[in-house]
């Protein structure tokens, strides 16, 4: 996942010197990483509580000064409130609009009725990776978390063979396919074609998509066994509803699709305008600017929620207030572990330790597309994020880029792109969040999402390595 930060520019431009040597560095990146992981699965410490010790003790550690590593870990968690915080709350609140008005039901109703069990998670698949095309992973998993828990709850099937395969959608888009902000920043830094990128992104993709989502999806079913979430439960979940009561109104699915696409809608727009007229000025370009600026593509989700969930669903101004502000609490906990896992990140990238992963690569004479993949995905283990692991191997690698031709500048960018997804861990946001959401323990979630990346990762840079003896 990536949250993007004063320290992100820092590394891009002017790589942080380490804050000491870097056996201490690896050492104590090591150590922080195994004192969270006991704290949490062994003394049952609250996930945010270990996060705050392991990511304060680590930059304390790493040889930053006391101050700087909690200062370290305040800027993280604040950086990651401002942006992923806020898209957590207003998904919170569409999600629990779309359920208490019938809309999820819909949505749900009509899958489930055009699929099989054994197709619905290749439909569930096609989802995600549709809705992460121009979306960061953070909106679409809020998105599409009320669909994939009522999907499971409905159907009866296991949670994660729904989850996994929406969840394979949205990674994959998010690593290798402009406009997500990683490949772009790829793009420019290495020269490449946007088209190229973009049509070599796809046919990477999809069988990406299909190894780490459905296919893998029925084994982590197997290894994974969690109950569906108590999260959007509706009346008819509850048992509430009468036998013989008239059927409560529901928005129709073309409404309910909608609400869930209009963001999307709005991201992409802007995608197509920077890509067309970048850095322009007109009234157009700066508006559709403004639209697909996630947080406000998503706030303008909820007004519409409002509007046409609260209307289309039977919904009253008081009905529509308490779905809202029962929205919330649920996800208090989710907030307060995902800005620590962010707090935890920001420590490591101030350390420096992405400059001394940065300075042990560079120079080396092996394949550029590995190099180019294990670069990212070194920096990405390390950091925790993807955005981070992107930006630092392109900028290594540019001069490399600068003799090639424009199909293996492209490959190089979606070798580096395949790097930045492999073996997310406790220090990224994004694995706190598909966690609590779905409820799994932290050695669940490593048995089941970190393989999950890595699985796209690995199979990402295959795919690379194909087209590279093809083109």
């Amino acid at each position: 996942m990536n949250t993007p930060t004063l320290a992100l520019a820092r590394l891009a431009d002017d790589p942080i010197e380490p804050a000491s040597s870097e056996p201490q560095l690896i050492i104590a990146a090591l150590i922080g990483v195994a004192v969270i992981i006991v704290l949490i699965t062994w003394l049952k410490i609250h996930p945010f509580l270990a996060l705050a010790i392991g990511g304060i003790g680590v930059g304390i550690g790493a040889g930053l000064e006391p101050n700087a590593s909690v200062v370290s870990f305040g800027t993280g968690f604040g950086a990651t409130m401002s942006s992923v915080g806020i898209l957590v709350g207003f998904g919170a609140m569409f999600g629990k609009l779309l359920a208490d008005s019938g809309g999820a039901d819909r949505i749900v109703d009509t899958l489930v009725s055009r699929s099989s069990n054994r197709t619905l998670p290749w439909t569930m698949a096609l989802i995600g990776a549709l809705i992460g095309l121009p979306m960061f992973f953070e909106v679409g998993l809020v998105l599409l978390i009320p669909v994939i828990i009522l999907v499971a709850r409905r159907t009866g099937l296991p949670l994660l063979k729904v989850a996994i395969p929406a969840l394979a959608g949205l990674s994959v888009m998010h690593g290798l396919v402009p406009p997500h902000p990683g490949p772009l920043v790829a793009v420019a830094a290495l020269n490449a074609n946007l088209g190229l990128t973009l049509g070599l992104g796809v046919i990477v993709a999809i069988p990406t998509v299909i190894v780490a989502g459905p296919l893998f999806g029925n084994l982590a079913a197997k290894w994974v066994n969690v109950p569906v979430p108590d999260l959007f439960l509706t009346d008819e979940d509850k048992g509430e509803a009468r036998d013989g009561a008239p059927a409560r109104k529901r928005p129709s699915f073309l409404l309910a699709v909608s609400g869930i696409l209009l963001p999307v809608v709005l991201m992409l727009a802007r995608a197509i305008s920077e890509a067309i007229a970048p850095g322009s000025t007109e009234p157009v370009h700066a508006i559709l600017f403004f639209l697909g600026t996630p947080v406000v593509a998503l706030g303008i989700a909820v007004v519409y929620g409002i509007i046409a969930f609260g209307i289309g669903g039977g919904m009253n101004r008081t009905m529509v207030s308490k779905s809202l502000t029962d929205s919330l609490p649920p996800i208090a906990g989710i907030l307060l572990i995902v800005g620590a896992g962010g707090g935890f990140k920001q420590v490591l990238i101030d350390t420096g330790i992405g400059t001394v992963i940065a300075n042990a690569v560079s120079g080396s004479s092996a394949s550029v597309l590995l190099l180019a993949w294990f670069v990212a995905a070194l920096i990405r283990v390390a950091t925790g994020s993807a955005t981070v692991a992107t930006v630092t191997a392109a900028g290594i690698l540019a001069p490399v880029a600068a003799d090639l031709g424009s199909v293996d500048v492209s490959l190089m960018v979606l070798a580096i792109g395949a790097g930045s997804l492999f073996l997310s861990h406790v220090n990224d946001a994004g694995f706190w969040l598909v966690k609590e959401y779905l409820g799994t323990t932290v050695g669940q979630n490593l048995k089941t999402w970190s393989v999950m990346e890595c699985i796209i990762s690995v199979v990402g840079l295959g795919g690379v390595l194909l087209l590279s003896l093809v083109f």
